[in-house]
This record gives structure tokens, sequence and C-alpha cells, in this order.
């Protein structure tokens, strides 16, 4: 007699293995990001993933939208161009090192290709990129209108700064690395992500006894520069050793070291711009530079919020090291 389970049952089994393969396609993205500068090969991969090397491609393939070799060379692009974007005196040839290609001459080729445009000429507009960006996110209603537009360097259309407010209290801190549970929203940056909090983390968080434990939150693209459906931000929150995580939340530890730590408050659609002019502003002036590290927003377990107005504090974390 064959035995049938119920459709409950069919059910509950369907989510434990959507959470698990989830799971494992973040160790694979987290490993390849850990290793772009290094050979990332299939069978090495579809290993951290506990995938058979047959049908990894093919998974890959199907849970991400793209090839494992489409996908490793827009991250070592994209990788690439954040730091042209913020190693202003880094030479183009240890960049193209750093995230994987064997000679400038690569890289350039490959990055003229993804982003229409040479790394030196991306170095040279990445001012007049960043006040696009910072104009359209405080006049959204006015970005496609200007979207053809370029900038002058610095300056709003009056050669006036188009960031009056004054720039954020700012600090440099050695924070210690962190033993974190996160949940990973892939899409675009936004309302999304504030309805992953609230829909899928903040329960989640709940669910398992940590209201009280710190939260961070990572953005770790530039929507300026990878699509933003392909953009990926993790829910973290502060947990113990002993702590086990069931899929699809993970384990990592934030690392520690130098960092820029910015206060903010505001509402949600407030901190694009202000990451924004953190990096337009302060950061070229410091005497620092961003290293590999991901930028975080971390939000202490008594930090402010008003449910009613959506203002809420924070810290924004940038990993630096000197110019």
């Amino acid at each position: 007699m064959t035995s049938q389970s119920n459709g409950a049952s069919s059910g509950a089994d369907s989510r434990h293995s959507w959470r698990e393969y989830a799971q494992r396609m973040n160790r694979v993205i987290d490993h390849i990001d850990r290793h772009l500068a290094g050979t990332v090969d299939l069978a090495s991969i579809a290993d951290v993933a506990n995938f058979s090397p047959y049908h990894f491609h093919r998974l890959f393939l199907a849970w991400m939208g793209e090839t494992l070799g489409d996908y490793v060379r827009r991250r070592r692009l994209e990788a690439g161009a954040l730091m042209l974007n913020h190693q202003r005196h880094t030479p183009v040839l240890n960049i193209a090192l750093d995230v994987g290609f064997g000679s400038s001459e690569a890289f350039s080729r490959a990055f003229k290709q993804h982003f229409g445009m040479t790394p030196s000429d991306w170095r040279r507009s990445a001012p007049a990129r960043r006040e696009a960006s910072l104009a359209a996110r405080r006049n959204p209603d006015q970005a496609e209108s200007k979207r053809d537009q370029v900038p002058g360097e610095g300056s709003g259309h009056d050669g006036e700064p188009l960031f009056e407010e004054p720039i954020m209290n700012i600090t440099i801190a050695t924070l210690a690395p962190v033993r974190v549970a996160y949940m990973r929203h892939i899409g675009p940056y936004g309302p999304s992500i504030s309805r992953f909090w609230q829909e899928q983390f903040l329960p989640w968080r709940h669910a398992n006894g940590l209201e009280q434990a710190s939260c961070y939150g990572i953005g770790y693209d530039d929507p300026d520069v990878t699509p933003p459906s392909k953009c990926r931000y993790d829910a973290c929150v502060v947990v113990l050793e002993e702590f086990v995580a069931h899929a699809p939340v993970s384990i990592a530890t934030l690392p520690g070291g130098r960092y820029a730590v910015a206060d903010f408050r505001g509402d949600g659609p407030a901190i694009g711009g202000a990451w924004i002019e953190l990096l337009r502003r302060w950061l070229p002036s410091s005497g620092m530079q961003p290293d590999s590290r991901p930028f975080f927003e971390y939000y202490p377990a008594d930090a402010y919020y008003d449910a009613a107005s959506g203002i809420m504090e924070c810290q924004l974390c940038v990993p630096v090291r000197p110019l």
C-alpha cells in the first residue's frame, strides 16, 4: 500500500525545503563576495552549498536568474566600480587584481562592456553621479526630466551645495566583531526594505525572544551600480554563541575594526540621502577611504523610533582605513 502525505504536511515540507535552499544560497553568495580576488570554480562553490556539482549550475541559474559565471563577473565589476568611486588614488591595476582580474587591460575591457565607459572615465564622473543621485532622492518628481543632465561637480544649478543641512555628527571608532543572525532580502531598496523588516524579520525576532537585542541593517550593493532587482540587504540581530539559526535565517560575524560612525535621526526615505551626504561631503575631506568590509546601519536595542511619524535613530557605519 502506497502511503500519501496530507496537504498540510506537503505544504510544511515545501516551506522547509525553500528555507533550506535560501540558507544554502546565502552561504554561496557570501562565499563568493569573500573570494572575489581568487578562483571561484563550480566544484568548490557547489561544496559550499552542499549540492552536487553536476546539478549546481542549473540550481544557481534558477535561483539567482543568472549563471554562476555571469554572477561572479558582475560582482567583480561592481566591486571594482565601488573601489574606483571611493579609492581615488588607488591605481586601476591594483583594483583589477583585488577583484579577480589578471590585468588592467582585461578589467578595462570587461568594465567598459558592462558600464559603457572606461574605469578612468567612471572614476572622473563619480562626483557628478553622486550629485545626480542625491538630487533624484531629494526631488524624485524631477528625476526623469533631469536624467540626461550632468550636474556640476560638487554643486547645484547655482554653484551651491545640493545638500544644505548640517553634516551629521561623525566619530572614528574601533568596533568589536559581532555575531548576528540574519535574514536576506534581494530586490530594490526603499519601501520594500521597510516591509521586509515589518512583515518578516521583526516577527521572527519576536518569536525567538530577541526583542531586547541590537539590530543591524546591511546594504551590500550600491543601487547606482547594481541593478535594483539584484541588490542585497541583510536584516540582522545580535545573538549569543549558542544560538542556533534555522533556515532561512543564517549566522554570520560582522567584522570589527575602524569605522566612521555617523549619528542619524530621520525617517526611512531620508536615510538614503544621509548615506550619500556622508560619502560625498565628509569622506573626501576626512583623509580616510572605505575598505572592503560592508557598510551598515546600527540600531541599538533602545534606539528611538516613533511608529506614527516613522522617525528613528540609528548610526551609519563606514569601514575606513587611511587614504
